[in-house]
Formats: C-alpha cells, sequence, structure tokens
C-alpha cells in the first residue's frame, strides 16, 4: 500500500479528474470530496453507492448482533435449563464482545480499506447464524458452548467501528451529518427486524424439524393449585430433587420467602412450599423452567389448562440470516472501493491525548449505550417484570418497537442536525432519558404490582427510545465539527465512541439482570442511570452547547 500511495503521490498536477479517478480492483486512486466538480463528476455516484452496500449490511450486523437476546427469551421453553442470571449474561455477552470488536474495528479500516473489512466482517457473521441454528435443536447443548456463540454474535456489533468511519470519509462536510445519520439510523433498524421477524420466522421451516415450545399461563397454575389440596402439593413437591426445590422457592420474593420459613419453623423446602401463600406458590412455579413446571402441573393435575404447548422452528431465527449475508459479501467485494489512508495503529492513538475524545465518549455512551442496552434488555425487562401477571405478555410482540423508534428518529433528526446543528438535540436527548427514567420510578413502573402498570410502562420505554434516536443522530453531527482539523482524527473518535458505547447492551442487561435476581426490580439500575444521564447532560452543554462554549457543534 506504501508503494501505491507513492505513486498517487508523484502524479503530475496536470493530470485530468477522469484520469485520477482510475481505480484498482481495491484502492481509489484520488479521493477529495470537498472538491465540488470532483463530487459532481464522480465522488457522489462512489459515495452513495458505498453508503448504500456498508448500510444493508450493517442492517444485518445489527440484526445478528441482536439475535441472542430474542433466542435466549424461547430457551426455558424449549427445554434449556438455564437459570435467568444465566440468561441475562447470553443477552449481556454480546454487547461485551462487540465493544471490544469495535475498538479493533477502530483501528483496521486506516490498514485494509473499506471494501476488506466490510467483505470479510459480513462472513464473519455467518459463524453466529450457522452455529446458534444448529445450537438451539438440541437441549442437551451446554451453557459454555451457547457463551461462546454469543460472543461471535459480537462480530456484528463491531462492524460500527468501521463502517461508520468509513462513511464519514466518503462524504463533505456539509453532507456527513446526513449520511451518517442515513447510515446508522437505518443500520439501527436490524435490531427491530431480528425482534420483529423472529417471531414469524419460526413458522417457517428453513432447515431441521419442529421442537415443542412450552408455556405456562400463571392465571390456570393457581387455579389448578386451588382446586388441589395441601397433601397432593406436598407429594409432587417432595418428589422433585433438592436442587429443583430450591430454584423454585429461589424466585419467591425473599421478605414473603423469610416470612413464611419464620412461621412454619422448618428448613424443610416441602414443608416450606407448602406453607406459601397461593399467589406466591403459583408465581414459583409459573416462573420455574416452563418444562418442570409442566410436570408439577401434571402430576397435581393430569387434565389441566395451564400448560400450553406450540411447534416452532427456533433455528430459523438463526439460518433466515445466511443466504442474505451471502449476497452482502458478494456485493461488498465487487461493488465496494478503499480510499487511501495510511495510519499505523500507533499513530491513531493521538486521538486519546485529546480531552474531546473522553467527553464524546461519555456524552455517545449515554446516548447510544441506552439506544443498544435497552434493545438487549427490554425483552427479558417485561418477560421477569410483568411476566408473573394473568394475561402476562409476550415480550417479542412489544420488543421490537424501541429498536424501531429510535431508529426511525435517529433518520429523521439526522436531517435537522445538520441544519440547527447536533450539540442542542443531545442536550434534549439527556433531558428526555432523565425524565423517562424519573417517571418509571416515580410510577413504580419497574417494580409493578399489577398489568394495569404495563401500558405506561411501555410507553415510557419506547418515549426513551425515541429520544436516544435524536441523540444518535445529534451526537453524530457533532463528532466530526468539534474534530473538523483532522478527518482522520473525527473517523477515529466515531469508531471509538462507537466501541465504548456498545457495551450498552452488556451494561445494561448485566445489572438489570441482578436487580431483579436480588429484589425483582430494577429501581437501583435506573436510579444509576438518572445520575449518568445528568452528569452526560451537563458535559455536553458545558462545551457543546451553550453560548462561548469551547467546541460549538
Amino acid at each position: 500500500m506504501d508503494t501505491y500511495l507513492k505513486k498517487i503521490g508523484s502524479e503530475p498536477e496536470n493530470v485530468s479528474n477522469e484520469t485520477q479517478t482510475n481505480q484498482s480492483a481495491t484502492w481509489l486512486t484520488k479521493w477529495e470530496p470537498e472538491d465540488e466538480a470532483f463530487w459532481k463528476a464522480t465522488g457522489s455516484k462512489i459515495a452513495w453507492k458505498t453508503l448504500t452496500v456498508t448500510t444493508l449490511s450493517l442492517i444485518l450486523s445489527f440484526a445478528s448482533w441482536f439475535m441472542m437476546s430474542v433466542i435466549a427469551v424461547k430457551l426455558p421453553g424449549l427445554g434449556f435449563s438455564f437459570s435467568k442470571d444465566q440468561l441475562f449474561w447470553l443477552v449481556a455477552i454480546p454487547g461485551l464482545a462487540a465493544g471490544f470488536l469495535r475498538i479493533i474495528h477502530t483501528f483496521i479500516l486506516p490498514i485494509f480499506g473499506t471494501r476488506h473489512v466490510v467483505t470479510v466482517a459480513t462472513l464473519l457473521k455467518l459463524i453466529p447464524a450457522i452455529g446458534i441454528g444448529f445450537a438451539v435443536m438440541d437441549t442437551t447443548t451446554p451453557f459454555w458452548v451457547f457463551v461462546l456463540l454469543a460472543i461471535t454474535t459480537g462480530f456484528g456489533g463491531g462492524d460500527f467501528s468501521s463502517f461508520m468511519p468509513s462513511t464519514s470519509l466518503f462524504f463533505p462536510k456539509r453532507l456527513k451529518g446526513t449520511a451518517l445519520g442515513i447510515q446508522a439510523g437505518i443500520g439501527n433498524f436490524g435490531v427491530s427486524l431480528a425482534q420483529f421477524i423472529t417471531p414469524i420466522i419460526l413458522s417457517v421451516s428453513i432447515y431441521g424439524t419442529t421442537s415443542v415450545f412450552t408455556s405456562i399461563d400463571a392465571k390456570e397454575t393457581q387455579n389448578v393449585l386451588t382446586d388441589s389440596t395441601i397433601e397432593k402439593q406436598k407429594e409432587v413437591f417432595a418428589a422433585l430433587d433438592i436442587k429443583t426445590q430450591n430454584k423454585i422457592l429461589a424466585t419467591v420474593k425473599k421478605p414473603v420467602l423469610d416470612s413464611v420459613t419464620t412461621a412454619v419453623k422448618s428448613a424443610d423446602n416441602t414443608v416450606v412450599f407448602a406453607a406459601l401463600p397461593l399467589k406466591a406458590k403459583s408465581k414459583a412455579i409459573a416462573n420455574a423452567n416452563p418444562k418442570v413446571a409442566e410436570k408439577i402441573l401434571n402430576k397435581i393435575s393430569p387434565k389441566n389448562e395451564a400448560v400450553n404447548k406450540s411447534s416452532i422452528y427456533i433455528q430459523s431465527a438463526a439460518f433466515w440470516y445466511i443466504g442474505f449475508l451471502l449476497v452482502l459479501a458478494f456485493m461488498s467485494w465487487f461493488f465496494l472501493k478503499s480510499i487511501p489512508m495510511q495510519a499505523s495503529v500507533k499513530e491513531q492513538m493521538d486521538i486519546f491525548k485529546n480531552k474531546h475524545t473522553w467527553y464524546c465518549t461519555m456524552v455517545y455512551m449515554m446516548t447510544f449505550g441506552t439506544f443498544a442496552g435497552l434493545s438487549a434488555a427490554f425483552p427479558l425487562m417485561i418477560k421477569f417484570l410483568y411476566g408473573d401477571f394473568p394475561n402476562a405478555p409476550d415480550p417479542l410482540v412489544y420488543a421490537f418497537y424501541g429498536p424501531l423508534i429510535g431508529s426511525a428518529s435517529r433518520i429523521a433528526f439526522g436531517f435537522i442536525a445538520d441544519k440547527v446543528g447536533g450539540a442542542i438535540l443531545t442536550t434534549i436527548t439527556g433531558i428526555g432519558i432523565l425524565t423517562g427514567a424519573v417517571i418509571l420510578i416515580t410510577q413504580g413502573l419497574v417494580s409493578p404490582t399489577s398489568m394495569d402498570q404495563f401500558p405506561l410502562f411501555v410507553g415510557v420505554i419506547l418515549a426513551m427510545f425515541f429520544f436516544t434516536g435524536i441523540g444518535n443522530a445529534g451526537t453524530f453531527r457533532q463528532f466530526p465539527i468539534i474534530f473538523s482539523e483532522n478527518q482522520r482524527q473525527a473517523a477515529g473518535v466515531i469508531g471509538w465512541t462507537a466501541a465504548i458505547a456498545a457495551f450498552g447492551p452488556f451494561i445494561f442487561s448485566k445489572l438489570i439482570g441482578n436487580n431483579i435476581s436480588a429484589n425483582g426490580t430494577v429501581t437501583q439500575f435506573f436510579i444509576g442511570l438518572i445520575v449518568f444521564t445528568i452528569l452526560a447532560t451537563i458535559v455536553n452543554w458545558w462545551f457543546y452547547n451553550r453560548r462561548g462554549c469551547e467546541k460549538p457543534s
């Protein structure tokens, strides 16, 4: 590549634009998007073609990144005996993997170029698509295999930190906000695509046979226990092994369990279970692994209506990606070109000497970190906060709306950011997220007592998604302006901030999962989110938004 760059630098000044834009198979020989004549003659066509191909690939990147978050919800009903904490780990790990992979992607674009990076990145996503598809067909697949596969879904999350910097290099300053907003916004639709298409694709056979999915109706479970005797319940519960008994009792709220244990003056699991209030007892069974709950309920009442079964092609939720990924890999290799840009990893490290790299990272963690974090955790939040109530909602029916709204607002406000600036939009986002978190806590929506709270819970979460989209549009307008003195640094900062924000799914899922496991609510998590949002909003307002600020953007 060095030799190639020297050839470019040695070209005489009087060579025509047409000659200078001749291309090798990979590298463009000239790229000057700020030159209006060059942009109109050839630059615009190449840039928009590149944006189209990379954006299509980015859609599948986001979809495959969140593949595990939609599949994990279904695993217990298929017979996988994973605990609640393990399920949250499976949802969190892709974010952890993507964060580290985005750090790598931040530095590889100037070394390998757009064509090679996008093509290889697209092919790598075949690993989780194929691997998860086969893993879910066998209920004896161990947890560690799912952990490894969850790590590979991070390939999709990592792409963002090379795709977006690539786009920023192809467009002139006046169109960067629009181009980045389009790519990020449409790319983010991949999250909704994964969550929307999964319930539909489960009925479609792509490869393999159907699996039996079992769900437990909480209201009917209570009816089964009401119609049975305490002696029968004791008999059935006593027949379970100690490990299973402990898992069932662990789902009972600690104050209730402690009070019953004290009242019966016994540490015997069967005695404690039999003494539980009817509502707590039925919830404990309904919250158990569906296959375990099925055995308990069938032994208590063989003709019960609490157990619901259906046949699904769970593997199709992974296999449907394969054909699209192969097509996009072909398009990436044959349609994309790379901009010659020589910079070693060591040279790219100069972004960390600039304080604004760290301020921008904090701000983007507030906007995209919240978007990605809520996208990953939303389905399991619905399942574990509201899944105990009669007529409990199917998480996948509602989950896709959040990313859909956040992606749409990112696209819409990308155009607005080009007109009014990004900083004001980011400040508005901070206020919106803060308000939403306060409502969730003060109205008890994250520590619910009935299904009546569910509509408001969903409404507030969707509003928070809307504001994250506004902020994501705003920040990607801000960063190229804040680092306008050095476009290579600007591209690097876009990649770096995206890398850190990609840890959002891991942070949100693990903290929310820990909160739910500990006390059945996520109040403490949202208190922490409020504190962080206040700090990030102040940083954005002080350095980038207020009158007389250091870097108005």
